[in-house]
């Protein structure tokens, strides 16, 4: 039977691309009907797009294969964006007015577009964060109404590159697939795993991926930074195949004997592992190996939360991802943070009901996917697949889609815009500037007129008097 009404999201991940279908239920929950996973390693690099045929054809492959189990056309789907080169940097714009005048909110739109606006070398401004509004000396959250001399505006800009940024578009129009919304991966997977009470009293939440970590850090209920990493579990990968070993067979000892953290009095230096029926490998050794790359994972990742908030994390720090599950994870993170509470985010907070084994197994992995799906508010389904035809086709029919594009001030926090929408908006402002020059001209033109019209009207008036005058004196002179 044919599915209706349900959303579909789909994560780019460095390993593999996630392609997942759910509907929404009255009381917020979540029914997952399909789950979709293909091979993404040879494609996407750290989090980002590098061949754009290759994961365009991915993500057909996805679509197509969720549309063939719902037998339902998927006319739009949810992305994250994530990755290398992702990072957020402050910004203050600052508007200085001559007395005292009371705030509008035209007046902090114009602060929120100009600093969208900044134009910054090779990167694409993906999002914008306000932190806090300044009204002269005091800090709002909210300044419409108050009465100031000078107001300031604090962003947080997020940034990526544009190649990166550009490549992501380009798969999808490649691949026909509409994009409903573009939300930032990172912000999706925090409000799917962070609780209010966290987020307000300030945490870091670190996502530990396969060939990155995502760091974001939030107080008082904002998102204060926001950087990834470009290092993960792959690098441990890696570091074990040093031991004369393949790529696959470095995995499976990492998952059946890596420990983040292990005594030294407990370490038997006897002990061999075994690589495979005629190979094995110093526990010490591969334990070295384990603990200083992942010692290497943690500095980096404890570097980028900035110092002023190193006392303020009274939240802690949340993990999550598929590294998070490596044993005593936590003990070494509280090692070199000196952070004592620690939380491992294993599952999303949203209630979700699923047969699927990888989301039932809460392992941290389907966390960013889920939290994109939640995101979605607007149903992906089209017609009905008549007996599998067209099941491999991508979606044909018109999706419910917005008439007219957001300008910034409308979009709502974690959404990116599209390349097609950022381009929609630039007309629509390209066609309003025309439209206020023509006017302008007009009104100048019109101004111009009546001047001369007053400047003509004027003479003629003068002229008149002037010979009422001269018939005046040549009246007096007649009488004398």
């Amino acid at each position: 039977m044919a599915a209706k009404d349900f959303i579909v999201a789909i994560e780019l991940g460095s390993s593999k691309m996630t392609g997942i279908a759910g509907k929404k239920n009255l009381d917020g929950s979540i029914n997952v009907l399909a789950v979709v996973k293909e091979d993404s390693s040879s494609f996407i690099h750290k989090g980002v797009v590098y061949n754009i045929d290759k994961t365009a054809q991915s993500i057909k492959n996805i679509v197509s294969k969720l549309a063939h189990i719902l037998q339902t056309q998927i006319t739009q789907v949810y992305v994250g964006v994530g990755g290398q080169s992702i990072r957020s940097i402050r910004n203050v714009i600052t508007k200085n007015l001559s007395t005292d005048t009371k705030v509008t909110q035209d007046m902090v739109i114009e602060l929120m577009d100009a600093n969208r606006n900044m134009s910054y070398s090779d990167q694409e401004i993906l999002d914008a964060a306000v932190q806090e509004y300044k009204v002269d000396n005091q800090l709002q959250l909210d300044p419409v109404g108050v009465q100031c001399r000078k107001l300031e505006g604090n962003f947080l800009n997020i940034l990526q590159r544009k190649t990166f940024y550009n490549n992501l578009n380009k798969c999808f129009q490649a691949a026909n697939i509409n994009i409903a919304e573009m939300y930032l991966a990172p912000l999706a997977l925090a409000d799917s795993v962070l609780s209010e009470a966290e987020k307000r009293s300030g945490c870091a939440l670190i996502d530990l991926g396969s060939d990155t970590t995502t760091v974001s850090v939030y107080s008082k209920n904002i998102l204060r930074h926001l950087s990834v990493v470009p290092l993960g579990s792959n690098n441990i990968t890696k570091d074990i195949a040093s031991l004369q070993m393949e790529e696959a067979e470095a995995e499976k000892m990492k998952l059946k004997y890596g420990c983040a953290y292990t005594e030294n009095s407990e370490i038997d230096n006897t002990l061999m592992l075994p690589i495979d029926a005629e190979r094995k490998v110093e526990s010490r050794k591969f334990i070295e190996i384990v603990e200083s790359r992942l010692e290497e994972i943690i500095e980096n990742a404890w570097c980028q939360i900035p110092s002023e908030y190193y006392d303020k994390l009274l939240g802690g720090i949340i993990l999550t991802g598929g590294g998070s599950n490596m044993k005593n994870i936590e003990t070494a993170f509280i090692n070199h943070t000196h952070i004592e509470k620690i939380r491992i985010a294993k599952f999303v907070t949203p209630v979700v009901n699923s047969t699927s084994p990888d989301v039932n197994a809460k392992n941290g992995m389907m966390n960013t996917v889920l939290g994109l799906l939640y995101k979605g508010d607007v149903s992906c389904s089209g017609e009905e697949l008549e007996d599998g035809l067209f099941a491999n086709q991508p979606a044909t029919t018109t999706p419910e889609t917005r008439t007219k594009a957001r300008q910034v001030n409308q979009i709502p926090v974690g959404v990116v815009r599209t390349e097609a929408e950022k381009q929609q908006a630039e007309e629509e402002q390209r066609k309003k500037r025309e439209e206020d020059e023509r006017l302008a001209r007009e009104q100048a033109e019109e101004e111009a007129r009546l001047a001369e019209q007053k400047k003509k009207d004027g003479g003629l008036l003068r002229k008149f008097f002037g010979g009422l005058k001269k018939f005046g004196e040549n009246m007096i002179k007649e009488e004398e």
